[in-house]
């Protein structure tokens, strides 16, 4: 129906910079195949990182840069996954100035970017807001409330869900509360431990959720088993990892189908059937000013 009608796919970057990315693929392909839009998966690499735990010829057979996938045709949703880097500032991360043009690319040129875990917080940084470090690593699975049943992203979701975490930083509630107030973010998930776990931009551009909503029970409790000699990380809350069951993954398939849906509903009609992208909006400061 979809090539009688004329319409093209809707073409989803997706920036991958997880450990053991090759197997972490088919966590963000999932949720996202389950949408009735076509999608078309781009695959994008850094060209300043090493990707030491994948097979060498499956990066340079199936990804590519973000100048390569880009070139060409525009991307109309972007992904950024996370990345075993939250306890060292962004300064200090050896890719952080491709990761920071990109985002200011992204943030004038793509209807949609949504930063998972250290994504999230790197578009935190972006609008001024620092990470904290965590005494010990926030792992398991925890409860959010729902904070904003009108917003685009989660309108749709429960009231109440829950979502793995597994990270070793957070963002301050106070702080995030300042940036609501400003007028920088929209406040969206909060939980007690995770805190303000989903937020975005005031514009909407960015989305960002702390959380790993994509993960299957297979991930998390790899994750667990990996880390069971290490004493800074306590077992993982609210999850057994010798018998991992899902209890978050109607969470998943809402906020991602959510997402899908919002980077259609920004573009235009005419966007759909010519490709041109949106028109530039605000840039973005690379060394953004920090909120205190």
């Amino acid at each position: 129906q979809a090539e009688l009608q004329d319409i093209r796919p809707l073409r989803i970057g997706i920036l991958n910079i997880m450990p053991l990315g090759e197997q972490y693929e088919f966590n963000i392909l999932h949720p996202l195949g389950l949408s009735v839009l076509q999608l078309e998966p781009v695959w994008i690499r850094l060209e300043s990182h090493h990707y030491k735990s994948w097979p060498e010829n499956h990066v340079q057979d199936v990804y590519v840069t973000y100048e390569e996938a880009t070139r060409d045709q525009h991307l109309d949703g972007l992904i950024l996954t996370g990345a075993p880097v939250e306890t060292i500032h962004f300064d200090e991360v050896h890719y952080w100035r491709e990761i920071s043009e990109i985002l200011h690319d992204a943030r004038e040129s793509i209807p949609s970017t949504l930063g998972l875990c250290w994504a999230g917080f790197a578009m935190a940084y972006m609008e001024g807001i620092d990470k904290f470090n965590y005494d010990r690593k926030l792992f398991g699975v925890f409860e959010l409330e729902n904070l904003d049943l009108s917003h685009p992203i989660t309108g749709e979701l429960d009231d109440v869900f829950w979502c793995p975490q597994s990270r070793h930083a957070g963002l301050a509630d106070d702080v995030m509360e300042s940036a609501k107030e400003a007028g920088i973010l929209k406040l969206l998930a909060y939980g007690k431990d995770p805190g303000y776990t989903i937020f975005a931009t005031s514009d909407d551009r960015f989305i960002a959720h702390t959380g790993h909503p994509e993960y299957n029970a297979t991930r998390l409790a790899f994750e667990a088993k990996r880390d069971l000699d290490d004493p800074e990380v306590e077992p993982p809350e609210n999850f057994d990892f010798d018998n991992p069951k899902n209890r978050w993954r109607s969470h998943r398939n809402n906020f991602f189908m959510q997402w899908i849906r919002y980077c259609y509903l920004s573009i235009s009609t005419s966007d759909m059937s010519n490709g041109e992208s949106l028109r530039n909006r605000g840039r973005v400061d690379l060394e953004p000013e920090i909120l205190e």
